[in-house]
């Protein structure tokens, strides 16, 4: 006999008494049957509710063939009369995404006819998929309609149509659906056969919030979260915010030409430290004029600049550069150069003994090692 479904009565139900009717062992611990439960099934791309059934935690639920199976974590006699109590908080808040899932997915229906194709809700955002393009600059007014069908309150309307009044509503549908079929209506807003559990008044979801939209296949991937998932998250924003208006010098609402500013500024002073390299890097060369064989260690350089200086001191050494930057016990960096030699013996010579690691080819060789810089020293004075 299949189970009496009293989250389909009742999606605020917290606390029932039901009656047990079969337990059996399994792996994950023990699958319970109800002959009536408030525990919603996983299904239709919301998750499972969990909570407390008589003595034992429901750690999953699941429905076969009408009958709710709920996993738990020890076993319960047949026939005992046990009350159920579901996690309102893990419930609540997956009422509040999907009801928000479905207001976007009809405003997005009604302005570009794309279907919901895709739709999971994960344990921090809620994705879903629709098979045509969305323009990223419409977001905000999708967003700004979604929440003004919170704002109104509007009623969640739960309905079984008849085998004559089905074919004359009008709903958003994956694929077509047999008899029974469950429509779930926002008025003005969304007609979707759907076997999920909603808010009763839209105005219970309290904020939606659209987070990003990407290409995906031949339409789009939009994330979002409704609830007491968006207050957290711009509760975060804000306080990020604030510590850049803080770093900036900026008020709140200013942070964002702040950082634009503060964008052209490094780029400018970019430039003038790249200018002055070029000519630190020039003298330098320029001090080992025809020295033949250089050793050089510099100061703060990263493995490109490595490179560049070494490449500029070969020039003018007429010789082999060899260029390090690091500091003792975190190891150096290192380039070899030689504009008409073979370095590359030099540069595994370098790796064996200093434990070093890189490559390279004939006029150039490059890695790090793990190495002093008295050592390295050592290693060239032979």
């Amino acid at each position: 006999m299949e189970t009496l479904k009293l989250y389909y009565e009742n999606c605020h139900r917290r606390e029932f008494i039901s009656t047990v009717t079969s337990c059996r062992e399994a792996k994950e611990g023990f699958w319970v049957t109800l002959n009536a439960t408030a525990f919603y099934p996983e299904g239709g791309g919301q998750d499972y509710d969990t909570g407390i059934l008589g003595t034992a935690r429901v750690l999953a639920v699941r429905e076969e063939e009408g009958i709710v199976l709920h996993l738990c974590d020890s076993p319960l006699a047949v026939d005992t009369i046990v009350e159920g109590r579901v996690d309102w908080e893990k419930r609540f808040d997956l009422m509040q995404q999907h009801t928000g899932e479905h207001i976007v997915s009809g405003i997005i229906h009604k302005m570009f006819g794309s279907h919901n194709v895709g739709f999971h809700m994960g344990s921090d955002v809620v994705t879903i998929d629709f098979d045509a393009p969305i323009p990223l600059e419409i977001l905000p007014e999708i967003e700004r309609q979604a929440n003004e069908a919170v704002f109104l309150n509007l009623p969640v309307l739960c309905s079984y149509p008849s085998p004559e009044e089905l074919p004359q509503v009008q709903y958003r549908t994956k694929k077509a659906l047999p008899w029974p079929v469950r429509i779930v209506e926002i008025p003005g807003f969304d007609t979707c056969a759907c076997c999920g559990v909603h808010v009763a008044n839209t105005g219970e979801i309290g904020y939606i919030k659209i987070l990003s939209c990407i290409k995906f296949h031949e339409g789009v991937r939009m994330e979002m979260i409704c609830g007491g998932r968006a207050v957290t998250y711009m509760g975060k924003i804000f306080e990020q915010n604030r510590l850049v208006s803080q770093a900036f010098s900026a008020k709140l609402l200013e942070t964002g030409s702040a950082a634009q500013r503060m964008n052209e500024t490094f780029s400018e002073e970019k430039f003038r430290a790249v200018s002055l390299e070029r000519r630190l890097f020039d003298a330098i060369a320029r001090s080992f004029r025809d020295k033949g064989d250089v050793v050089y260690f510099g100061e703060a350089l990263d493995s490109a600049t490595v490179r560049q200086l070494a490449d500029k001191i070969a020039d003018s050494c007429g010789g082999t550069a060899a260029v390090f930057s690091g500091k003792d016990g975190e190891g150096y960096s290192f380039a070899l150069v030689n504009k008409s030699g073979d370095v590359k013996a030099l540069g595994l010579s370098l790796n064996e003994a200093l434990s070093g690691r890189g490559g390279g080819k004939p006029g150039f060789f490059q890695g790090s090692v793990k190495a002093t810089r008295n050592e390295i020293k050592a290693f060239f004075n032979k």
